[in-house]
C-alpha cells in the first residue's frame, strides 16, 4: 500500500502537470483562463504544504557560492553570440510592442517562475515520491522537456538544462541564480537560433500556429506578397 504522503505527492504532481499541458495545448482565449487556474493551483498547493522559504530556495542563502553558474551561462551566451554573428544567424530579440528592457525583464521573471515550478514544485515532490535522487532528477527533466514539445530546439535544450540545473539546485538551494542563468540562456537562444526553428520560443499549440501567422503577415491585407 502506498503511504498517504506519497499519494499526496503523486496527486499534486499529476494534477499540476495536467493543468500545464492543458494550458500549452488549448487555443486562445481559453488558454488565458487555464493559465490563471494553473498558476493559482500551483501557488495554493505550495502554500498548503507550508514549506519554509529557505527550503524552497527563496532566500539569499547559497546565492554567492552559486554565482559561478550565472557567469558560466553568460560566458556560454557570449560564445554563442560570436558564433551566430560569424555564421549570420544573429538577429534582434522578437517583439516590438514593449520596450526591450520590459521584454527582457518579463522573460527574466518568467524564467524564475519556470525554475520554481521545475525545482520546488516537481523536483522536491519527486524526491519524496521516489526516494532516489537520480530518478527524481531524470523524471523532472523529462517532464520539463515534454512541456516544450513540439519545439525541437527547446525540447532538447530544456532536457539538458534540467539535467544540469536540478543537481545544482539541490546543492545550492537557491532559485535566483538558476532563474537568472535560465533567462540569460533563453534570451541567447532567442537571438542566435533562427526564428524559423524555434518559432519565437513558442511551445504547444503556439508553435504549430506560428507558421500560419507568418504566412498571413507575409501575404498582407489583400493576400499579396509584401516582398
Amino acid at each position: 500500500m502506498i503511504p498517504p504522503p506519497q499519494l499526496r505527492d503523486a496527486f499534486e504532481i499529476v494534477s499540476a502537470y495536467a493543468l500545464i499541458l492543458a494550458v500549452l495545448w488549448t487555443p486562445m482565449p481559453a488558454q488565458q483562463i487555464l493559465l490563471w487556474i494553473a498558476f493559482a493551483w500551483v501557488l495554493l498547493i505550495t502554500f498548503l504544504r507550508g514549506e519554509r522559504p529557505s527550503a524552497m530556495g527563496l532566500t539569499f542563502s547559497g546565492l554567492l557560492p552559486s554565482l559561478w553558474i550565472l557567469f558560466a551561462a553568460a560566458t556560454l551566451c557570449g560564445i554563442a553570440v560570436l558564433i551566430a554573428m560569424r555564421v549570420g544567424t544573429f538577429h534582434p530579440l522578437f517583439g516590438k510592442k514593449a520596450p526591450l528592457a520590459v521584454r527582457i525583464g518579463g522573460y527574466a521573471l518568467w524564467s524564475l517562475l519556470q525554475e520554481f515550478i521545475l525545482q520546488v514544485y516537481f523536483l522536491l515532490r519527486l524526491l519524496h515520491l521516489f526516494r532516489n535522487r537520480a530518478i527524481a532528477i531524470g523524471v523532472s527533466s523529462g517532464l520539463f522537456a515534454i512541456a516544450h514539445l513540439p519545439n525541437p530546439v527547446l525540447t532538447v535544450l530544456t532536457l539538458l538544462w534540467g539535467l544540469i540545473a536540478c543537481p545544482l539546485y539541490l546543492r545550492y538551494r537557491n532559485l535566483y541564480t538558476l532563474g537568472m542563468a535560465h533567462a540569460v540562456l533563453g534570451i541567447c537562444v532567442a537571438v542566435t537560433v533562427p526564428d524559423s526553428l524555434h518559432h519565437h520560443m513558442r511551445v504547444g499549440t503556439g508553435y504549430i500556429t506560428y507558421s500560419r501567422e507568418v504566412q498571413q503577415v507575409s501575404r498582407g491585407p489583400i493576400g499579396s506578397s509584401l516582398k
